[in-house]
C-alpha cells in the first residue's frame, strides 16, 4: 500500500491483540498525522493531506462548538472551563471568534462579549434576514439558567434565548445541538454541568430533546444515556448519530465499563411527527471517547476522540484516524477538503481530499 508521507497504516494486530494496545494509544509529545485501518481512507485523504498548528496558547481557549462561517472564513469555538479569577468569582467558559488572514492565512482569536454564559456546542442557524446567524448551546450557571442562545456573530453579539425549560423543569446543561432541513432543532442535555459544579441538582434525565421553533413544541426524543454528548445527522437526514460520553463523569473519572459508544437511530414521521426508531449500537471510540461528531456528504461518520479524529463508515467499520496528540473534543467542517479541530490550547487545520465536504452546511443551504 503505497502511502502519503505523514499516513501510518495501521496493521490489524494492533487492534487484535492485547501485546500490540499501545501502539494505538495517543501520545502527548507524538507528531500528528493520518492513521491508515483501511485502504478506503485514502480516498478521503487525497495525495497529500496535512495536519497545520493554525493557533496556539497557554489556556485551554479551543474545546468545543468549532461554527465554521464562510463568509467571514472565522471559526466561533468556546473555551474549556477556566478557573475563576479572582477565587471568589464561578469558573468561566469562554466564546471565541478564529480569523483566518486572506493573504498570510494565519489565524487570530479574540474574545466575545456575549449574555451566554457556559456556551459549549453550537451550530450555523441561518435565518431569512440573517445568513450567518449561529445557535448555541448554553450550559447555565447557578446565576443563569441554561438555554439554547441564537447569536449575531457582529459587534455587539446580540442573542436571543429560544428556551430554558420543559414546562417548568429548567435543563441541566445542554451540550450539542443539530438542525434538520424542516427547522426542527435536536439537542443534548447531559448532566456534566452540574458535576462539574457550576449547575444545580437536575430535574431533568440525560435526554435527547427536539424543539418545532415555529409551534414551540418541545419534547424528548431519545432516552437511556448515562451522558448524551455530540449529535448530528447523516447526509440524508435519516439516521441521527448520538454519542453517549458516559465512559468520563464531569469530576474526571473514567470507567471502562462505562458507554464510549456511538448509537444511531432511524428517523421516521408518524402522525405527522417526527420519532426516532432503531436504536443501535454504531461504533465505540477505542481511545477515551467520541465527543463531537459529524459526516460528510458520503456519509461517512466522524467523531473527536482522546487521540484525535476518528472516521467510520456509514457501515460503522473504521477508516482510519487523524491522530492528533491531547485529542479532539470537537471539530467542524470548513472549506471543501478542510476540517477545523479545537485540541485545547492549540487549535488544528486539517487538509483531507478537495471533494470531501461536510453534510451540515450543505444540507443548511450554506456555500463553501
Amino acid at each position: 500500500m503505497s502511502l502519503p508521507k505523514n499516513c501510518k497504516h495501521i496493521p490489524k494486530e494492533c487492534l487484535l491483540f492485547h501485546d500490540h494496545a499501545t501502539a494505538s494509544e495517543a501520545s502527548h509529545d507524538e507528531t500528528p498525522f493520518f492513521a491508515v485501518h483501511d485502504p478506503s481512507f485514502l480516498s478521503i485523504l487525497g495525495p497529500s493531506p496535512s495536519i497545520t498548528l493554525g493557533l496556539e496558547k497557554d489556556w485551554p481557549f479551543a474545546h468545543e462548538a468549532a461554527v465554521y462561517v464562510p463568509s467571514q472564513d472565522a471559526c466561533y469555538i468556546t473555551s474549556n472551563l477556566c478557573p475563576a479569577s479572582p477565587p471568589s468569582d464561578q469558573p468561566k467558559i469562554y466564546l471565541g471568534k478564529l480569523t483566518r488572514d486572506a493573504s498570510s492565512q494565519t489565524w487570530t482569536y479574540e474574545t466575545l462579549s456575549t449574555d451566554i454564559a457556559m456556551g459549549n456546542g453550537g451550530i450555523n442557524y441561518p435565518t431569512p434576514s440573517n445568513p450567518n446567524t449561529l445557535l448555541f448551546c448554553d450550559q447555565g450557571s447557578h446565576d443563569s439558567p441554561p438555554s439554547l442562545a441564537i447569536l449575531d456573530p457582529t459587534p455587539p453579539y446580540k442573542t436571543t434565548r429560544l428556551l430554558t425549560a420543559y414546562h417548568t423543569r429548567p435543563f441541566t446543561s445542554p451540550n450539542d445541538v443539530v438542525i434538520h432541513s424542516n427547522g426542527s432543532i435536536w439537542f443534548t442535555d447531559p448532566i456534566y454541568g452540574h458535576e462539574q459544579g457550576f449547575r444545580p441538582t437536575p430535574s431533568l434525565p440525560s435526554h435527547v430533546w427536539r424543539l418545532d421553533p415555529e409551534s414551540g413544541e418541545l419534547r424528548p426524543v431519545a432516552d437511556g444515556f448515562g451522558r448524551c454528548n455530540g449529535v448530528c445527522f447523516s447526509p440524508d437526514e435519516e439516521t441521527l448519530y448520538v454519542t453517549d460520553t458516559d465512559w468520563i463523569h464531569g469530576d474526571g473519572t473514567t470507567d471502562h465499563r462505562r458507554s464510549s459508544n456511538i448509537y444511531a437511530f432511524d428517523v421516521i414521521e408518524r402522525h405527522g411527527g417526527q420519532f426516532l426508531t432503531n436504536r443501535r449500537l454504531f461504533a465505540m471510540a477505542d481511545c477515551g471517547i467520541p465527543d463531537g461528531i459529524k459526516t460528510d456528504l458520503h456519509g461517512n461518520v466522524y467523531s473527536g476522540t482522546w487521540d484525535g479524529i476518528s472516521v467510520w463508515s456509514p457501515a460503522g467499520r473504521l477508516l482510519g484516524k487523524i491522530r492528533i496528540p491531547g485529542g479532539v473534543a470537537n471539530f467542524c467542517f470548513a472549506k471543501k477538503g478542510e476540517l477545523l479541530a479545537c485540541n485545547e490550547k492549540r487549535f488544528w487545520v486539517v487538509k483531507v481530499d478537495g471533494a470531501v465536504e461536510g453534510a451540515l452546511l450543505r444540507g443548511l443551504g450554506i456555500e463553501v
